[in-house]
C-alpha cells in the first residue's frame, strides 16, 4: 500500500526521451519487487527524491557542490522510509539549501534516473525522482554539511559546471518547460 502512490505517479509519467522508458520500467520493476525500497536499509540500492530548483526567469538553477561525490548536482536525497517522493524532494531541497520560498511547478514527476553511487557501506543505486520547483535567486542560501557550496547557474553555463547526462538532461527539459509554461499561460489569458 505504502508504495501505490508513487506507483501512480509513474503511472502518469510522461517518456520526454529515449531512455526514459528504459528507466521508467526498471523503476517500477524495482518498486515492485522491494517492500522496503523507500529504506536507505536497502543495500542493492533505494529510491531518493531529488528537486530541480529553477527561479522565476526559468534561466537559472540551483546546484550544489556534492561533498561525497565532488560534482555540481540537482539537490536531493534520501527518503529514508516516507514513501511520499514528493516531499522527501521538498524537504531535501529545503534542508540542503536553507531557502524557504521553494514552491512546486508541478506534483507530477519531471524526470527519473538511475545512477550508481560508489561505496558506502557498499556500490549501490539510487533510483532518482525527480520534481521541478522554483525559488527567489535573492533568497540567502545556507551551506549544508553534506554540499561544498551552492550556486545558480545560468543554463546558458551549466556544462561549465557539470557533465553529468542526467543534470543537463534537466536542463533540456527545463526549455521544453519553459516553452510549455508560456504557451499555456498565454493560452490560459
Amino acid at each position: 500500500m505504502h508504495r501505490n502512490p508513487l506507483q501512480s505517479l509513474l503511472a502518469k509519467y510522461q517518456i520526454s526521451c529515449s531512455d526514459d522508458e528504459i528507466v521508467l520500467h526498471k523503476i517500477k520493476e524495482f518498486i515492485l519487487k522491494n517492500n522496503d525500497c523507500f529504506e536507505r536499509s536497502l543495500f542493492v540500492g533505494h529510491v531518493t527524491g531529488s528537486a530541480w530548483i529553477i527561479d522565476a526567469t526559468k534561466s537559472y538553477t540551483l546546484l550544489t557542490h556534492h561533498k561525497k561525490l565532488n560534482k555540481w548536482l540537482q539537490l536531493g536525497g534520501h527518503a529514508d522510509g516516507d514513501p511520499d517522493i514528493f516531499s522527501v524532494a521538498l524537504r531535501e531541497a529545503q534542508e540542503e539549501s536553507g531557502l524557504k520560498s521553494i514552491v512546486p511547478l508541478s506534483k507530477d514527476i519531471f524526470d527519473i534516473d538511475i545512477h550508481l553511487i560508489p561505496g558506502h557501506p557498499a556500490d549501490h543505486y539510487h533510483y532518482d525522482v525527480r520534481f521541478i520547483f522554483q525559488a527567489d535567486r535573492k533568497e540567502k542560501l545556507t551551506i549544508s554539511h553534506e554540499s561544498k557550496d551552492l550556486a545558480w547557474i545560468s543554463l546558458d553555463k551549466l556544462e561549465d559546471f557539470s557533465t553529468e547526462p542526467s543534470v543537463l538532461r534537466l536542463s533540456e527539459k527545463t526549455k521544453l518547460f519553459k516553452n510549455f509554461s508560456s504557451s499555456s499561460s498565454a493560452h490560459d489569458t
